[in-house]
């Protein structure tokens, strides 16, 4: 057998570029590491108690073990994890459009804790957003945000993920026009809208800026002036949880059949979650005459949980949810009321014999842990406080809505997902 030998001088050469490329190679992958090892990083921050229960594993969560087998992730089932590294995904200060009831920082919030916390699914990823991918997903059509304040704080959260990747003010508008507002990316014509509608049928509370009422009336059978605006909408986002729920135990409701033009009104009183009920019906019974299932795509959004009652969390009722600055860590924690949802969903589920998908946007469990995630005292007052509210910060605590940047952000990058993975 003849062995082939190499010259000498070439087995050198040889010999320099293997020990070369592995001198390399190893470097590299320390780089690497050492990046890898700092993206993951739990940032200290200030608060070691914080970075310890990250390190353990212990940053909220669900019951419900980490199942890699399934062929899909549910983005609901998680923890939130510190990360200053990529969040906040933009400037709550820089924001042009960011309102003063959410614009936490610019209201004097000192801690920034709230605007860096990360929803890590179990066993996979929420798809990054892209801004200027889905504004090219958007490109000439509408997307309509249809409900309350906290709707609103969505659609807020929203167009500050978008505004911020148009740098140029003259290709970005936000025109009001009553209950509607109206944010556009002229470059795009992509516009995001939100609409007040926060019994979703014409009510005693359509006022935008007038609506808080003693009593609560909604006509059970008059729908059209709302489904009007947003009929020719290509993505709807409806939320309508938070006028239904009750504010005192003996909180009951109106619900007014007929007209008084047509001299046969009724007004009957019932319980909030009765006329919850009216009222999806009605909107189901529109969206299984009216919609466009061949070009509109159709979301409710899960219920956003309050944080009024300190003592579901080893606090003090009466601090409310006022210097939080932290998550609950309690691992399955729940304490938000399901069946308003469960009720929503009953109805959607009739409308896929007539080949219509209403898809949830289940985002209840992960914003239940973050009791830190609300204004409290940190927004604008439109009203003069009192000497004894200011006394007394609790009394007029916000643990209703939600400071920006923040969990809204996450409910935004449910929506992306579905909107870019599931067409």
């Amino acid at each position: 057998m003849t062995v082939l030998h190499a010259p000498v001088g070439v087995r050198s050469i040889v010999s320099f570029l293997v020990a070369f490329f592995i001198v390399a190679s190893s470097i590299v992958f320390l780089f690497d590491r050492g990046q890898e090892a700092q993206v993951q990083m739990v940032v200290d921050h200030g608060h070691q108690e914080v970075k310890e229960k990250a390190e353990a594993g212990l940053l909220g969560g669900s019951t419900e073990a980490a199942d890699t087998s399934k062929e899909e992730c549910n983005w609901s089932r998680g923890q939130w994890v510190y990360d200053n590294v990529s969040q906040p995904l933009y400037s709550g200060l820089k924001c042009t459009f960011i309102f003063p009831e959410v614009a936490c920082e610019k209201y004097g919030r000192k801690d920034s804790m709230y605007q860096h916390w990360r929803w890590q699914p179990h066993g996979c990823d929420i798809p990054r957003f892209d801004a200027i991918r889905l504004l090219e997903r958007l490109r000439n059509k509408r997307l309509v945000f249809v409900g309350d304040s906290v709707n609103r704080n969505q659609w807020v959260s929203l167009v500050c993920m978008v505004e911020a990747s148009i740098p140029d003010d003259r290709l970005k508008t936000r025109i009001f026009n009553g209950s509607l507002i109206s944010f556009k990316a002229l470059e795009y014509n992509a516009t995001i809208d939100f609409y007040w509608s926060p019994l979703l049928v014409e009510s005693n509370s359509d006022n935008p800026i007038i609506h808080r009422v003693d009593y609560r009336i909604i006509r059970a059978d008059r729908i059209e002036k709302h489904a009007s605006v947003w009929r020719d909408a290509d993505i709807i986002v409806f939320n309508s949880y938070l006028w239904w729920r009750k504010q005192n135990d003996d909180m009951r409701m109106k619900v007014m059949y007929g007209s008084f033009e047509d001299g046969d009104a009724r007004l009957d009183e019932m319980e909030m979650m009765d006329g919850f009920e009216v009222a999806i019906k009605k909107l189901t019974e529109w969206l299984g005459e009216y919609i466009d299932k061949n070009k509109t795509r159709i979301f409710f959004a899960g219920s956003s949980p309050t944080h009024f009652r300190a003592s579901n969390w080893g606090g003090e009722d009466s601090n409310k949810c006022l210097n939080e600055t932290e998550p609950i860590y309690r691992v399955g924690y729940k304490s938000a009321d399901y069946s308003l949802m469960a009720m929503a969903k009953s109805y959607f589920e009739r409308l896929e014999a007539k080949g219509i998908h209403v898809e949830i946007l289940n985002i209840t469990e992960l914003s239940d842990y973050r009791k830190d995630g609300h204004p409290t005292v940190f927004r604008k007052q439109y009203v003069a406080l009192t000497k004894e509210q200011i006394a007394k910060p609790a009394s007029y605590a916000d643990c209703t809505h939600w400071c920006l940047p923040g969990v809204p952000d996450v409910w935004n990058q449910f929506l992306y997902g579905y909107l870019i993975m599931y067409k």
